[in-house]
Parts: C-alpha cells; sequence; structure tokens
C-alpha cells in the first residue's frame, strides 16, 4: 500500500507514532541509570502511543482496511470461520415440548 492510500491524518498518524518510538529508543536507559526523561513524561508518551493506536484502528476500519499490527503468519486461518448447521438438529426447546 502506498503513502497516497492513506489519509493525511493517517499520515500524520504514523510519522507521530514513529517519531515517539525513536524517542523512546534513542532515550533507552541501562537498567540502574537515571532515565533522562522525567516519569510523567514517559506516561505521556505511553497515553499519547495508546490513543494513537486506537485512531488509526478507527481510521482503518471506517476504510475498510482490516488491522496490520497484529501480527499474522500466511498459513494462519481466517478470523472469522463459517461452521455449516446440520439442518437435521433440532433444538432443546422444541424436543422438550414434544415430550410433554
Amino acid at each position: 500500500m502506498s503513502d497516497t492510500d492513506f489519509s493525511k491524518e493517517e499520515l500524520i498518524l504514523q510519522m507521530m507514532r514513529k517519531t515517539l518510538t525513536d524517542v523512546a529508543k534513542d532515550t533507552y536507559t541501562k537498567p540502574g541509570l537515571k532515565h533522562p526523561l522525567s516519569e510523567q513524561t514517559i506516561l505521556s508518551i505511553r497515553e499519547c502511543l495508546g490513543l494513537i493506536s486506537a485512531r488509526e484502528a478507527e481510521l482503518a476500519e471506517s476504510a475498510g482496511r482490516p488491522s496490520k499490527h497484529k501480527p499474522r503468519y500466511v498459513d494462519e486461518p481466517p478470523q472469522s470461520v463459517v461452521v455449516q448447521l446440520d439442518p437435521n438438529m433440532t433444538s432443546k426447546s422444541s424436543s422438550n415440548s414434544d415430550e410433554d
């Protein structure tokens, strides 16, 4: 899918997500050392990424595009599975009424 298939809002959200994750990667600090970002800033980045993901999912759904954020294997079966029901089967309630 090319960039022209996305709305301007989707492109902005993608760039914001990439920038925020790059900031998180660039400021990674080994355990035990003081992180250069405040705890409040780290929480704000997490909240922003959550909001961005939610909005991206809404836009993809409204555009009729499946979300590709969750990885899938090529041979993985589709999410929805059609199950054929046996037309000869009767429901329990109808079989119970026959007993009366």
